[in-house]
């Protein structure tokens, strides 16, 4: 069967790849998906089973969401992001992904170009490709953090958005406020459209700082902020996120909504306004916890500096390493997980080609178990790499 080049030219997914070889090697301790070890608070179970009293409830819903979500997100939004919403429309979308699908769905036409930083996240990169649009890679620097000459650089006449994700995956990096209005000023300046996806913002250490880079008045027409209760509520599998977009996008990206979804799950909805009514306190305990880990994981990656550099984690529950060895990553990673029983994600699914990188993930499992999937892994690169 003739599978089109929308489709077979799209990286595999690699979470699904992994997971194979995981099953096959059982034992693994996955340092691998992005997800945290924590469920959601006891207020959504009790919403989720006080729901469906009401015919309606059953029933298609509006494209961008229920009306008591949508406020909810809104104050959310006013009070915690600085965003004025005078100009823009929140959507509610199934899950994080569904919200950059819609943003570069409205704002492209295929052969257009959307700039990365690299390591990107490789979903987007998968967007990008299966829409018919050409990824433009712009490398960051040591410590992942934008290089904004290369940026400007990298924009053409085809040049419809740059992407940025802060806090980062895959790399943990926070970018700093100066950078991300100086990306806001070159959008504007080229009349381009600067995607924001802000999954992460909750999950900051010690001295970073989220920033909304819509909550610049000025950025209104050209900013697309994405989010996800994901991360935060430990909602991974309820797919609720949500966007901000200039008014003059709405209309688009409610026909692709309804086109793709017609409305997000209403009982899911229910559930993210019981987590977003409980609020970042639900949160903020679990990311003191992590910090904990975080500061436990770069200790036992500094006693092999020797043979690895791991740039410090500022936020989100990653660190992507570099690994000095001639192996290429998807090798290195199976080699780790078949004889060693440890997962991470190789580098090169974030467009990382130059160097080995891998991208270990301490948020998905408890204290100890990271420990013990850090000793793992420590033992398999001297093993492996010298």
């Amino acid at each position: 069967m003739h599978l089109p080049r929308r489709i077979t030219d799209i990286q595999p997914p690699v979470i699904p790849i992994l997971g194979e070889w995981i099953r096959a090697n059982p034992g693994t301790i996955s340092l691998g998906q992005g997800i945290v070890s924590y469920g959601p608070p006891a207020e959504v179970l009790n919403a989720v089973q006080a729901f469906g009293g009401q015919l309606a409830e059953h029933r298609y819903g509006p494209v961008e969401g229920q009306p008591d979500l949508l406020a909810i997100l809104r104050h959310k939004l006013t009070t915690e992001n600085g965003l004025p919403l005078d100009g823009r429309k929140v959507v509610v979308t199934a899950g994080g992904n569904m919200a950059f699908l819609n943003a570069v769905l409205a704002i492209t036409d295929p052969g257009d170009e959307v700039i990365l930083p690299i390591p990107y996240y490789f979903n987007h990169e998968m967007a990008m490709t299966m829409i018919g649009c050409r990824t433009v890679g712009v490398t960051t620097d040591a410590r992942y953090q934008l290089d904004l000459a290369a940026l400007r650089a990298a924009i053409t006449a085809r040049t419809r958005a740059i992407v940025t994700i802060s806090p980062n995956n895959p790399t943990g990096a926070v970018y700093p406020e100066a950078d991300l209005r100086a990306v806001n000023a070159l959008c504007a300046e080229h009349g381009i459209v600067h995607v924001t996806d802000e999954v992460y913002e909750y999950f900051t250490y010690g001295d970073a700082c989220h920033y909304s880079p819509g909550r610049e008045a000025s950025s209104r027409a050209h900013t697309i902020s994405l989010f996800s209760l994901s991360k935060a509520y430990g909602f991974a599998g309820w797919r609720i996120g949500y966007m901000v977009v200039p008014d003059e996008l709405f209309d688009a990206v409610n026909k692709i909504q309804d086109t793709n979804l017609i409305c997000p799950p209403i009982v899911c909805q229910a559930a993210a306004a019981a987590a977003l009514r409980v609020g970042q306190p639900y949160c903020a305990p679990h990311v003191a916890a992590l910090d904990v880990v975080r500061r436990e994981v770069h200790d036992v990656l500094a006693g092999i500096a020797d043979i690895v550099e791991a740039p410090a984690t500022e936020g989100a529950f990653y660190v992507l390493l570099r690994v000095r060895t001639d192996l290429d990553a998807f090798t290195l990673t199976r080699r780790l997980i078949e004889r060693h029983k440890v997962a991470v994600v190789p580098g090169s699914a974030f467009g990382v080609t130059e160097t080995c990188a891998l991208r270990i993930s301490f948020g998905a499992l408890d204290r100890e178990s990271v420990a013990a999937g850090m000793g793992r892994l420590v033992a398999g690169l001297r093993a492996e790499v010298g």
